[in-house]
């Protein structure tokens, strides 16, 4: 049994998206690295969110338009982002992000609503 293209691809995505996080902002929390340590690690990181981004867009796309598989990334990127924010940086998520959030979240209806 295969799993759905949606499936397959979102899964990807919101791994792919967790690697990025991380690469791009997870040395924050620690800023006592040399930076290029830091840079180095990051692409290091960054490698493995490559390894499942590509696949991802590989699979979904025929399924998926090039505009919608943008909007999910976007969308699961903010999602993974701010999770990451309160968890692992231990900064608060105020109204305004969340609004912020809503906003481009908003947009996706947009681009997948068909008119």
């Amino acid at each position: 049994m295969s799993l759905p293209v949606p499936v397959v691809t979102i899964g990807l995505l919101v791994m792919s998206n967790i690697f990025m996080t991380f690469a791009w902002y997870g040395h924050l929390k620690d800023r006592s690295a040399p930076l290029v340590w830091v840079i180095l690690t990051s692409w290091g990181i960054a490698f493995f969110e490559y390894v499942l981004m590509v696949p991802a867009n590989r699979i979904g796309y025929g399924h998926f338009n090039a505009a919608q598989l943008k909007t999910i990334q976007e969308v699961i990127t903010l999602t993974v982002f701010a999770a990451f924010s309160v968890l692992y940086l231990k900064e608060p998520l105020a109204w305004n992000h969340v609004l912020g959030f809503a906003f481009i979240a908003a947009g996706a209806f947009f681009i997948f609503h068909k008119w």
